[in-house]
């Protein structure tokens, strides 16, 4: 297939970018005729890959797919700082073995959205863990702490009176680094990602380098409504959830997000959309979604369910088990908040306390409000976890 012009390929992507530093920057690389290296960074902080990080793993495959080189950079030791950006105190720091771990899952994750074969992944311990201490004075030395200190997180702990410590001004020297390695041309990022990627181009020209693009995505809002999608925050939609629970939840959206999912999430333009029902919409949306990440058969699938359960009012066709044995229980009865641990809807007791305190529990369709309450268990007791999880009790000797 030909290669689209400078101004073509410009044109594709900026849709569902916020800012690009600069098109005109951008656009003068385009015409140099050769492929670019567009660098993005990843924190493994976290073990899974959700939409929010999709969006820009999916633009890195629009560049990919143009003929530029993909360039994904984990973060194996920045991860050990913990990115400061948009955080409102300092993050803990991961253990090595942690962060291996969750390399682990992203190596199977990345590749369901980039090209394996054409993407170039290197990890930044490469070349920032043999820094001797000499080293990190010198760069410390390429910028002032003013200029640090411009981002807003910085400037609004300093206000509140809440630590900033050493380790933490250091970290986007650490990602500036990394683009000065690669010599990168362009670097992708969230909207939280400017400082660090701002930095990049200043480092860059300390080293004597043209300075990269910067090219800044949207952050995805959450299934909260609010918060950008984390999954800390419980309020993610995980590229590997299975088909019916993810079109379960963005089933759960807020109404105002719609239009937003369909422009960051999919490939659908929103004039088709435009004038549906919200619930058409939605509808509509969570199949687009889910067939992105598990195909067209499993989406129809999912839909099915949906409509069953929450339409028909029925349970669905298969419900995992969990196996409860009879001596984990107290003259017949357990907690219920130990209850949604052993059964695997809860992954901690305060996890679970907060999920019966909203509400979101429900015994053979009785509603559970209490945390403390304590549950008589029969065995095919079913449990239910707000809209789309569930569990049958199987007892055991």
């Amino acid at each position: 297939m030909k290669t689209p012009s400078p101004e073509a390929q410009l044109d594709l992507l900026k849709r569902g970018t916020v800012e690009i530093i600069s098109e005109q920057d951008l656009l003068a690389k385009l015409r140099t005729a050769r492929p670019l290296r567009v660098k993005l960074g990843v924190d493994p902080s976290a073990p899974d890959i959700h939409l929010g990080i999709a969006v820009v793993l999916r633009k890195l495959r629009q560049f990919q797919d143009l003929g530029h080189e993909a360039i994904l950079v984990v973060g194996d030791f920045t991860a050990l700082i913990g990115d400061p950006s948009e955080r409102k105190r300092t993050r803990p720091m991961l253990r090595r073995e942690d962060i291996e771990k969750n390399v682990a899952t992203y190596r199977d994750q990345y590749s369901r959205i980039l090209d394996p074969k054409k993407t170039r992944v290197v990890f930044n311990s490469q070349w920032l863990a043999p820094m001797r201490f000499e080293d990190v004075i010198r760069l410390g030395a390429k910028t002032t702490v003013a200029r640090v200190l411009e981002r807003d997180d910085f400037a609004n702990r300093l206000r509140s009176g809440v630590p900033i410590f050493m380790h933490e001004l250091l970290y986007p020297l650490c990602q500036a680094m990394d683009s000065v390695q690669l010599q990168a041309d362009v670097e992708l990022g969230g909207t939280d990602q400017k400082f660090n990627n701002l930095m990049g181009r200043d480092l860059q020209r300390e080293f004597g380098q043209e300075p990269q693009v910067v090219m800044l995505t949207p952050l995805l809002v959450g299934l909260d409504g609010v918060e950008k999608m984390s999954k800390s925050l419980g309020n993610a939609i995980g590229i590997t959830d299975p088909p019916e629970e993810m079109y379960g939840k963005v089933m759960s959206i807020p109404d105002e997000l719609i239009a937003h999912y369909f422009e960051f999430a999919t490939e659908v333009p929103i004039d088709e959309v435009a004038g549906l029902q919200p619930r058409d919409a939605k509808a509509r949306l969570a199949r687009e979604i889910v067939t992105v990440w598990h195909g067209a058969k499993k989406a129809k699938e999912a839909e099915e369910a949906f409509e069953r359960v929450f339409k028909g009012k029925e349970l669905p066709a298969e419900i995992p088990e969990a196996p409860v044995g009879r001596d984990e229980l107290k003259h017949g009865k357990i907690k219920i908040v130990d209850l949604l641990v052993r059964a695997g809807l809860a992954e901690s007791k305060s996890e679970a306390r907060r999920l019966v305190s909203q509400g979101g529990v429900s015994l053979d369709g009785g509603r559970v409000r209490q945390p403390d309450a304590e549950i008589a268990v029969t065995d095919g007791l079913v449990l239910r976890v707000g809209r789309r999880r569930f569990a049958r009790i199987r007892l055991d000797r």
